[in-house]
């Protein structure tokens, strides 16, 4: 969609400001390349707040103040955001809730509800500049918190499938707020009639499958553990960080917060175990954590490719020694060569897509195999692997 670009009224604007907060500043570049290119593909309230922040002086010496390394317009703006949730910024709060209930964004109630919601964005920021700095001190963006059900449901219960498994233990690494491990209670459809999962699920994934080939229908065993790796994992049961979740979700984007809450609800009702630290280190004490009885499906989701070779070969290693007295499986969703012996169907890395991997250790045999691939984070998929 195309910026609404309107003059804000209501906040001054001063005509001065120095080289890196001038409106030709490299600082007012950012935020103006944030809104043509980032935001315009996700949230139109965004794309118009950052349009005119980077035109603002006042905002523009606001953000200056930030520590440099915490100035992303993503993160400014979500501190903000969690500002609103939090009832601090009372003002900016009624903007987004008025923008969040708007009709199109054609509509001139519409645009006048951004145009407030700008101004007030801008002066939350300018009054309220400690509290930015003070929340962004010690938070990151979550730009994708919701789980990657469509495409790991159909791969983990095909995994299963194929060893026997009455029962699975998951272990998602890199797990962020371990949405990923509720995989099973999502509802998944794929618009061609197929669908997976409870239907009844307050979360509600919709996929495109791309090509002839259906996707398999088989259930997920029964999950008998769920366990989540990261160096920074978020606890939703948290009040403060499940808001945060909530705040790195612009007000305007309404599936996608129906979408998370969906997500908190499911991971309040069985919350996963969370194990923080590196990734490979803290593999065997989780495989460890699964019943005898119950098969390990580990899962990476584009969480590889932050690794050295050298670690995800380690990874690779650690999977293989932990499969001596039953068989382990790994579940891989990562870019094109990124996931060690997964093959790639030929494809070249940076392709724009990423491979669907199914691995099984036992003993000292391995077997891996691409099974499709998939686009925009596994919104479209091409299951090509036999069922």
């Amino acid at each position: 969609m195309g910026c609404w670009v309107t003059r804000l009224v209501g906040v001054p604007r001063s005509s001065a400001g120095s080289a890196s907060t001038g409106k030709d500043g490299k600082l007012a570049q950012t935020y103006r390349r944030f809104a043509e290119v980032d935001a315009a593909k996700i949230s139109p309230l965004y794309e118009h707040i950052a349009l005119a922040l980077s035109e603002s002086d006042e905002a523009l010496s606001a953000i200056e103040a930030v520590p440099a390394r915490k100035r992303s317009p993503a993160l400014v703006l979500a501190a903000l955001h969690h500002l609103a949730l939090t009832g601090q910024a009372p003002t900016l709060a009624t903007a987004y809730e008025a923008v969040s209930a708007s009709p199109a964004p054609t509509d001139p109630d519409a645009t006048a509800n951004v145009d407030l919601a700008t101004d007030a964005a801008i002066q939350t920021l300018v009054e309220m500049t400690e509290a930015v700095i003070a929340l962004v001190a010690h938070r990151k963006v979550r730009t994708n918190p919701a789980g990657n059900h469509a495409v790991l449901y159909p791969a983990i219960a095909e995994v299963a499938r194929r060893i026997g498994a009455g029962t699975v233990g998951l272990i998602d690494v890199g797990c962020s707020a371990g949405f990923n491990l509720n995989v099973d209670r999502a509802a998944i459809n794929y618009g061609n009639e197929q669908t997976l999962g409870d239907p009844s699920s307050p979360v509600q994934v919709s996929a495109s499958v791309m090509g002839d080939r259906a996707i398999p229908v088989h259930a997920i065993p029964e999950v008998v553990a769920r366990i989540g790796i990261d160096l920074e994992p978020i606890d939703t049961r948290d009040a403060d960080e499940a808001r945060w979740l909530r705040a790195c979700v612009p007000p305007d984007q309404p599936e996608r917060i129906a979408r998370l809450e969906g997500e908190l609800e499911l991971a309040e009702s069985v919350p996963p175990f969370l194990m923080q630290g590196d990734k490979v280190d803290l593999l065997p004490d989780a495989l460890a954590r699964v019943p005898a009885d119950a098969l390990p499906v580990v899962t990476t989701t584009w969480a590889l490719s932050d690794l050295p070779l050298e670690s995800r070969l380690r990874f690779l290693q650690r999977l293989d020694a932990a499969a001596t007295n039953r068989p382990v499986a790994w579940v891989s969703v990562e870019g094109v060569g990124v996931a060690p012996a997964i093959p790639t169907f030929g494809d070249r890395p940076a392709s724009g897509h990423s491979i669907i991997g199914l691995a099984v250790f036992d003993h000292s045999t391995l077997y891996a195999e691409a099974a499709g691939r998939c686009w925009l984070r596994g919104q479209m998929l091409a299951w090509l692997a036999d069922s």
